[in-house]
């Protein structure tokens, strides 16, 4: 049995029980429990699964109506990801953003489907942008006036956007003025979590390399999702959110001397 049609069967697995173990994975394919972990965590740095102890869950964000199409072959093809709801919050805040942008900066923008909407409103403007995620290089690609820097890595088809260590290592390289952040969840205690590992170290690189961190949360976000601790309130210059984010958490970027704007 080849890689790639043993490493679709377990996502199949998964998507069949929800989760697996490194044992039943390799009973069921006829192969060691070795091959089945070197397969793990493969996918898992993919983002096509969540390695856990002894075995594997699907990915958080993969639900049961983004089950994978199976071909003639049986094997799976991902998923497209599709843009969240909460539209309007999100055009707003990407309103504020593309506001804070000056001429001649050099701008990273973060993976999430806020960003590709704070660059719509970045065209035609003399900025330079960086990033790895492949809906806002879709918005920018055929704008003359943007400087467009795409990172390499590997490409996570379903979710748009480039991970691994060719992007980290890439990240070191930069100097930016400003990064749009993203994250799944901000915690009431202030911290930015996200709920992908294979994400996770890119976005926390993209902070080191930016002079400004511009954190984009709606109030959805508040407490959301993820247990991968990004940074915290405290470390974000200028929090943009939505009417909704409660007072007491906004409190920990305020007293840290950050700005919020609410939209």
């Amino acid at each position: 049995m080849i890689l790639r049609e043993r490493q679709n069967r377990i996502i199949k697995a998964l998507h069949d029980d929800g989760a697996a173990s490194v044992q039943e994975l390799a009973a069921a394919l006829a192969v060691s429990a070795a091959t089945i972990r070197r397969d793990l965590e493969m996918l898992d740095r993919n983002g096509e699964l969540v390695r856990t102890w002894g075995g594997a869950v699907l990915a958080p964000r993969q639900t049961a109506r983004d089950e994978p199409r199976a071909t003639e072959d049986d094997e799976v093809v991902e998923a497209p990801f599709e843009a969240a709801g909460d539209y309007d919050l999100k055009h707003r805040m990407a309103v504020a953003a593309a506001a804070m942008v000056q001429d001649g900066q050099v701008v990273i923008l973060d993976i999430g489907t806020t960003t590709p909407l704070v660059a719509e409103l970045l065209r035609g403007r003399d900025i330079t942008v960086i990033t790895t995620n492949l809906a806002v290089f879709d918005v920018l690609r055929d704008d003359e006036a943007v400087r467009l820097v795409l990172l390499g890595g590997v490409v996570r088809r379903n979710y748009r956007t480039l991970v691994g260590s060719l992007a980290e290592a890439a990240l070191d390289q930069v100097s930016a003025d400003v990064l749009f952040l993203s994250c799944t969840g901000v915690r009431a205690n202030g911290h930015v979590v996200d709920n992908m590992a294979v994400e996770a170290p890119i976005k926390q690189s993209m902070i080191a390399a930016a002079e400004r961190v511009v954190l984009l949360a709606s109030e959805a976000k508040f407490p959301g999702t993820g247990a991968l601790r990004l940074c915290s309130l405290a470390d974000v210059d200028v929090l943009i959110t939505t009417t909704g984010a409660p007072d007491d958490t906004l409190a920990h970027s305020r007293n840290a001397g950050g700005e919020v704007i609410t939209t």
